[in-house]
Parts: structure tokens; sequence; C-alpha cells
């Protein structure tokens, strides 16, 4: 997947994310963010990849998301791992 796809898919998830009741909230306190940080960062890549490691929490996040965006279910770990620093860390 090329970078500016997942970018896509990242801002995609966040858009879904701050349309779910309470998600978004969940999503401020978990990452620390504020409402004007998330929009003055929204298009940082660094910054989307915390947006799909939120969503990747949670299986249903992914479903519901996936199923509201038309993308397969892999897609939101597949845009993680394109993004910088979004690679799995193996450690063996």
């Amino acid at each position: 997947m090329k970078q500016e796809t997942a970018e896509a898919i990242a801002l995609q998830a966040l858009g879904w994310i701050a349309g779910q009741d309470d998600l978004m909230g969940t999503f401020l306190g978990a990452t620390g963010a504020d409402l004007s940080t998330v929009r003055a960062r929204a298009e940082e890549p660094e910054f989307l990849v915390s947006v799909l490691e939120f969503l990747t929490m949670d299986d249903e996040w992914v479903v519901g998301f996936c199923d509201a965006a038309g993308v397969g279910y892999d897609t939101p770990m597949r845009a993680r791992a394109a993004l910088p620093g979004g690679a799995e860390m193996h450690w063996t």
C-alpha cells in the first residue's frame, strides 16, 4: 500500500471515530490530544499512525469502520504499516 493511500484511510478512520458516540472522547483520552491538536496534526503521517493504532485496539471498531468504509478488515493494519513508524516490531 502506498503512503498516500494509507493516509487517506487513516483520515477516513479519524472521521469515522469522530462520528461515533463517545468514541472521539475515548480517542482524545487515549492519545492525550485535544480537538485543536487533532485539527492541527490530522494530516501528519506520524499522527495518523496513532489514529490507526487506536482503531485497531478493538475488533468491533475495526469491523465498524471497515464495514462503513467498504474496505477489508485487514486494511487498517496494512495502512498503519505503510505509514512512517508504523511497521510492526519483530524482536526475534
